[in-house]
């Protein structure tokens, strides 16, 4: 994509003096409800007012969505509030319903940057036009998918584009409900420096208690706004109640996070370095997820030599493992020294691991 600089056009049209905000509840469930919330958000510092019209489940039986009778709803919004809404489109006919009704901002969703096809489906749809389009990442942790999709609306003469970032999915069980994969978001930055990039605490955490975690986060590696789902009565919300926060809860998360300074006069300086040391606090996190999984797996060797009655320490595989993992890290700049000493230290605690397993 060529002239990226066009692409953060729209945002910087903004004017604002902090990041992007889009809120609004995961479901448009009745008129009341929306309104209610929208009123609830005009007087802070929302920008864009979301409402999901159309709800992609991946079980057949769930909440759907009102379908179109939600953007009359968000023209009501509008209308009565001033805010600018958005909303989710999968296909054509909802791309040819949302301009009908002139909703302002479009997102695709992580089911449809998946398929090809849907995007340029969606791309064809809205040649011609100059709405404010984002695209989320793909359930799958597949970085040149979530860029083709983006190119693919790029082609069509889209240029108010921007990028959602809302995690990934994985068999794991983990805290979050979607993985960050912080490193995929860096390297997108990385790539398309100029493409506004937005961060989906509420999809990303799935559960608030932890959005404002995952926020604080996303702003500290430089993304340029927040989407948080927001309901005035989030445990009763038809559909993913436990990410939903109170409009209350999100002004006071707004007015918590820190946001950097531009005036400062080593502005410059002090971002990148703030930028560096959150990469740096993100592969950390990293390392330990990874070491728990691994002892994880040692802790059920362990229970394999108890049924066995196999002795802990396997020396031959142990030495194996070590001089692996000391040419591995001389092709990644890592000397010996250091290598031995972590490894030295991670088998000491497989042991341990595999002792209390065995002996306990």
């Amino acid at each position: 994509m060529e002239n990226k600089k066009e692409m953060r056009t729209w945002l910087d049209n903004l004017g604002l003096d902090h990041p992007l905000v889009i809120a609004g509840p995961c479901s448009a469930e009745t008129e009341e409800q929306v309104l209610k919330i929208a009123h609830e958000l005009k007087d802070t510092d929302v920008n864009y007012f979301r409402a999901g019209i159309w709800k992609p489940r991946t079980r057949p039986g769930n909440f759907e969505g009102v379908g179109a009778l939600g953007l009359k709803w968000l023209q009501k919004v509008k209308a009565e509030t001033g805010m600018k809404t958005c909303t989710e489109v999968a296909n054509r006919n909802h791309v040819e319903l949302a301009l009908e009704h002139d909703i302002d901002l479009l997102w695709i969703g992580a089911r449809s940057t998946v398929s090809p096809f849907i995007m340029q489906e969606i791309a064809d749809a809205l040649k011609g036009t100059d709405k404010i389009v984002l695209v989320k990442n793909p359930v799958n942790p597949d970085l040149a998918l979530w860029l083709g999709g983006i190119e693919r609306l790029y082609t069509a003469g889209i240029k108010n584009l921007g990028a959602i970032h809302r995690g990934f999915s994985t068999y794991e069980k983990t805290k979050y409900r979607n993985i960050p994969e912080w490193q995929i978001a860096i390297e997108f930055q990385n790539k398309f420096p100029d493409l506004p990039l937005i961060n989906d605490p509420s999809h990303i955490t799935g559960k608030r208690d932890m959005i404002f975690d995952v926020s604080q986060t996303a702003l500290d590696l430089n993304f340029d706004g927040l989407m948080i789902e927001t309901h005035f009565d989030p445990d009763n919300a038809w559909s993913d109640a436990a990410q939903q926060v109170t409009p209350k809860t999100l002004i006071r998360i707004m007015d918590d996070l820190k946001i950097r300074k531009e005036s400062d006069p080593e502005a410059a300086f002090n971002k990148e370095l703030d930028n560096l040391r959150a990469q740096i606090d993100v592969v950390d996190n990293q390392i330990i997820e990874l070491l728990g999984k691994r002892m994880k797996v040692a802790d059920g060797i362990g229970g394999l030599k108890k049924q066995k009655n196999v002795a802990v320490l396997q020396s031959k595989r142990w030495n194996e493992i070590l001089g692996k993992m000391v040419l591995h890290g001389d092709e990644k700049g890592l000397s010996e020294e250091f290598i031995l000493r972590m490894f030295k230290a991670i088998h000491q605690e497989s042991i341990n691991h595999q002792e209390k397993v065995i002996n306990g």
